[in-house]
Parts: structure tokens; sequence; C-alpha cells
């Protein structure tokens, strides 16, 4: 008997320590969304059950689980992304001991709503969103060790102010340069040919550059008080692409900026062209992208009625256009923010 209680003594005192050892740790706050990183073949999980499941996330870090909402990425709306923002930017704000951030993603759309975060979260507190491939519970899945990696580069003192982050797969991406690029495979977000921002390896976290373009505490919009942002629809080139779906967002969908996934050197269709000088005459604001992949487009001076996206994807364009609409419409306010964001 003797015996046995000294066995239990022993097992509460290693009991204290381990919550004492807990309480040293820092505190990272876990905003779900849903995603395939907490689903399963039955159904999605929340995100606190996925969180239990991963043991040695009590060894990184405290966790503090907030489910926002619980959907696959490909439902995630323009709301939905004005709700994220908010309650983060509150919680970086308001919970002073919170040290960084993590929000749990689908994959179809992690790139745009990490992009739309890095210009509107206020705060150079670690930013980590992260998704999976592979449903959790799955053969492989990538689920874990991804939720694992994202808490501790939101842990880590070396991810402040380097805006929002994508970590996936051992990869740090900055959420304006990447890119899901694969279907399915597990390395499928890519920093295209700018690269990665750093690694997650078993033995520490390692950044070797950082991101230059404005994000974060440098941005100038503010979502605060915003319920929509202005409707910004993109528009894709291709060989004998006339005027229709422009003549379409413009008078039926009443857009109020478009974005053109052009060709690869930066370019519609002449028809495409011709309708396009017409909208931007009208104070309609046309970015210019292009449907490559890789590489930035150049400014053409000959013609003055496009802003010319730099290197974004079509789909970051509308964001930044969204965003830069509720400040100006002013055509060479705009050039410039598409050249610092």
């Amino acid at each position: 008997m003797m015996w046995l209680s000294i066995v239990g003594f022993v097992l509460l005192l290693a009991g204290v320590g381990e919550v004492q050892s807990q309480e040293k740790l820092p505190l990272v706050k876990i905003v779900a969304t849903g995603g395939t990183i907490a689903n399963t073949p039955s159904g999605r999980l929340h995100a606190g059950e996925v969180a239990e499941a991963i043991p040695d996330l009590k060894k990184v870090a405290r966790l503090e689980v907030e489910e926002i909402i619980r959907v696959g990425s490909s439902s995630i709306s323009i709301e939905n992304w004005l709700k994220l923002a908010k309650r983060i930017n509150e919680i970086l704000s308001q919970e002073k001991e919170v040290k960084g951030v993590v929000v749990t993603h689908g994959s179809n759309t992690l790139e745009e709503t990490g992009y739309f975060l890095s210009l509107t979260v206020k705060s150079n507190k670690p930013l980590v969103l992260t998704a999976a491939q592979r449903q959790f519970t799955t053969l492989s899945s990538d689920s874990p060790k991804n939720f694992l990696q994202a808490v501790r580069v939101a842990a880590s003192d070396d991810a402040i102010g380097k805006g929002a982050l994508i970590v996936t797969n051992d990869m740090i991406n900055a959420a304006r340069d990447v890119t899901k690029t694969i279907s399915y495979r597990l390395e499928t977000y890519s920093g295209r040919d700018i690269g990665v921002l750093g690694f997650v390896d078993d033995d520490q976290i390692t950044f070797y550059r950082t991101p230059v373009q404005k994000h974060t505490t440098a941005s100038p919009f503010d979502v605060r008080n915003l319920q929509r942002l202005p409707r910004v629809d993109v528009i894709y080139s291709y060989v004998d692409a006339d005027g229709a779906l422009i003549e379409a967002a413009v008078e039926k969908a009443k857009t109020e900026g478009l974005v053109i996934a052009g060709f690869p050197t930066g370019s519609p269709t002449p028809a495409m062209d011709k309708m396009l000088k017409s909208v931007a005459a009208k104070g309609i604001p046309v970015v210019m992208t292009h449907r490559g992949g890789l590489g930035r487009v150049r400014i053409n001076n000959e013609r003055p009625y496009y802003i010319w996206g730099d290197n974004l994807t079509p789909q970051k364009a509308r964001i930044l256009l969204m965003l830069a609409l509720t400040k100006t419409k002013d055509p060479k306010e705009l050039q410039r923010m598409f050249q610092e964001f």
C-alpha cells in the first residue's frame, strides 16, 4: 500500500510539473475555418478535436481554439474574410498574452485568404495560415504535421514582422507570393519564381529572406467598419476572345473594377483591348496581369489606360484592387499601390 502511495505521489508531482511547464510556453490562438485539415471521411471535426489528437502540440505552445466557420475553402466568402480579419485584429490588439495566430483553412483559397489578411491585419505578431491536402485520419495525412509546424512558426520570434505566412509541407511562404499549383499532391504550394521564405525542420525554424512588399502594419487598408468590398471581376484572355464577358461584367454585373488575366506578356486580344480602353475611360479601373503564373508584367506607357499588376496572380490582384477601391479610384494612386503591395 505504501508503494502504491509513493507511485501515486510521484505521478501527482509529474502532473504538476507538466502543468507548470505548459504555463511557461507561449500562447498561440487557433482561428479555425474548416477545410481538409479538419476533415475526415465521416465529416469535419472541430479544430479543437484535431489539436487534441496531436500530442506534440503541447510541447510547443499553449493553445486556445476558436472556430469562426467550418466550411470547405471553395465556400469562403468576402463576408467571411471581413469577419476573420476583424476577429484576428481584436485578438492581437486586446489579448496581449497571445504570441501569434494560426488560421486553419481549406487549400483551394488559402492563398487568397492569406493575402487578404496580410493587407488587413494590423499587427507585427506572427500570423500563420495552414491547410492540408489529405484528410485528417486518412493514410499519410499531412494535416497533423502542417498543424504542428504552423504552431511552431506562430510561436517563433523569427516570424515577427514578416506578414501573413503560409506554412505547409516543411516550407514557409509569404502569403503574397504563394500559389497552390497542384491539385492533390503535398508539394502543391509554391512561391513561384520568388521562392520560399524559409523552412520548418525538426530541429529549428530557419528564415532565409524577408518580404519587402508592404503588409500588415504598413498597409493603409482598414476593414473594421466595412460590411462589403467593391465588386471586382477577373476576365481571362484566350485566342479570339471578344468583349462579350467584359460587357457582361460592366453592364450586367455592374463591376467596379476589372482584372484581366492577359497573355504572358501582359496583353489581351485586340478586341478586348479596344473595349477595355473604353471601360477605363468610364472611370472603371482595369488591372492587367497575366495567365502564365511566373514573372511580372511590364508597364507599357503606350497603354496608359491600364493599371499594371506587377507579379500578382489575377486572383490576388483582385484582392488588392477591391481594397484599394475603398481608398481611391485615381489611376496613379492605384498604380502606386500595385507597385508597393
